[in-house]
Formats: C-alpha cells, structure tokens, sequence
C-alpha cells in the first residue's frame, strides 16, 4: 500500500477516536486505493480490537453527556411544572432547602423497592422536600390505579401520603380495586372517589407528567430530579443523599 494511503488510515483513526468530525476529502479514491485502505482498517482494528471497546465507551460517554444537557435544558424550561405543580404531594419539610422529585408506577418493582429509600431519606433529612409525581406507563393497571389516586389527591391531599406508602408498599397488583380498598381503608367515600373520577375526563395530571417524562429523557421508573440533575433509575438512598449534600455544598450535584 501507498505511504500516503496508511498516513490517511492513521489520521481517520486517531480523529475517529477523539470523536472528531472529518471533513469531506478533497479528492476521490479509485477502486485499488479504496481496496487497500478497507483492507488496512480490517487488518489493524483484527489486531487492535481494544479501539473498537474504547469508540464503544466513548459512544456512552457521549450518549450520556447528551442525555444530561438534554435534561438540564428541559429541568429549566420546566421549572415551575417539575418543582410547583399543583397537582402534586410533597412530603418532608415543605419549605426544605432541596427538593427531591420522584417519577414511579404503583406497579413497578423498583418503585417498589425503593420506598425504602425515600422513608430512609426523610428519616435522616429533616430539611428535604419530596416531591411525588405519578407516571403509570406499566398498562392499564397502573393508569386505573392512577386515577383512583387522582381523585383521593383532589378530595384529601392530607392522606395521600399514607395512600401512597401503603400502596406502593403492597404485595398484591396495583389496580382500580386494590387502589380503591386502600383509600376507602383511609376513610375516603368510594362514592366520593367516583364522583371525582368520573369528572376527571381529561386527567391534566398525567398528561403534564408524560410530556415532563418525555422532555427530560425518562423511559423507566424510578427516575428522580435532584436539584438541576435528573437521575435515572433506583440508584439507592446513599448516591441520592450524596447528591443532596453536594447541592447544599456547591448548588450542583457532583462538586
């Protein structure tokens, strides 16, 4: 193969590997240049399969970087529905000096599991506010469920709380009936309940919080918003306390 052909090979790699984007070459390969420069690439990534592990950690790399400015972009857009929506329950100190959002489905494993983690939270930090924001995207279920908690939030927001934590803490599936035992348990009116449900057509609620899910890259839950920072996923109480001290210390989650 011609000197030239290898020093362009080189130069294409050492560029791909720093993500760099190549411009259009000024001049065209025949067939026998474009042969040996295909065969080159072969023969030195067979020998060197390592660049193809390290473009594949940078691609993630990249990838995730994207996902965080895309939520960062979409937290400050949606500031006021994300943080003040008034068809949310926030629990903690309701004045706390950093607030924690949660996205879960009453059905979701993981939710589920990390109940724990929220008590654990509010149990060791008296000044965080938590916000619940229910995301029912586990079928027909967990959206009959939803609406069942809709209408409790709307007549008796002061229970919620303990409607949550027992329902999401439950063995049996989340549904219309196991939704509805658990606010009747409460002392709510069935009756009342599907009044309010059969009013509540439109569900505002839940549409603000797919479009919120959409804008900010949330496909599964659990997902949280700690400060300016979305979290992706049932990361534990201890890596989102960490984050929370890290908000305090600097105003961003990693300082």
């Amino acid at each position: 193969m011609a000197f030239n052909a290898r020093k362009i090979i080189a130069t294409t790699l050492i560029l791909l590997s720093a993500g760099t984007v190549l411009p259009q070459a000024s001049y065209a390969l025949d067939d026998t240049q474009k042969q040996e420069i295909g065969d080159f690439i072969k023969e030195y990534l067979v020998a060197n399969p390592e660049i193809l592990l390290e473009a594949q950690k940078a691609l993630k790399q990249k990838q995730a970087d994207e996902q965080v400015a895309q939520a960062q972009a979409a937290i400050t857009k949606n500031d006021k529905d994300i943080f003040q929506s008034p068809y949310d329950v926030t629990l903690g100190n309701p004045n706390g000096d950093v607030t924690i959002v949660e996205f879960y489905d009453y059905n979701c494993g993981y939710c589920k599991r990390a109940l724990s983690d929220m008590e654990t939270i509010l149990e060791n930090d008296k000044n965080v506010r938590f916000v619940l924001k229910e995301l029912p995207i586990l079928g027909p279920d967990s959206m009959a469920a939803h609406k069942v908690s809709t209408a409790l939030r709307a007549i008796a927001p002061e229970k919620y709380g303990e409607f949550h934590r027992i329902l999401l803490g439950g063995e049996d599936r989340a549904n219309e009936e196991t939704a509805m035992a658990v606010a009747t348990k409460l002392g709510v009116s069935e009756a009342d309940l599907r009044k309010k449900m059969a009013e509540n057509t439109q569900d505002d609620a839940v549409k603000l919080v797919y479009t919120l899910a959409n804008d900010l890259g949330i496909t599964g839950t659990p997902s949280y918003i700690v400060g300016k920072e979305a979290v992706y996923g049932a990361v534990g109480a201890e890596e989102i306390e960490t984050k929370v001290t890290n908000v305090r210390a600097c105003g961003k989650t990693v300082c």
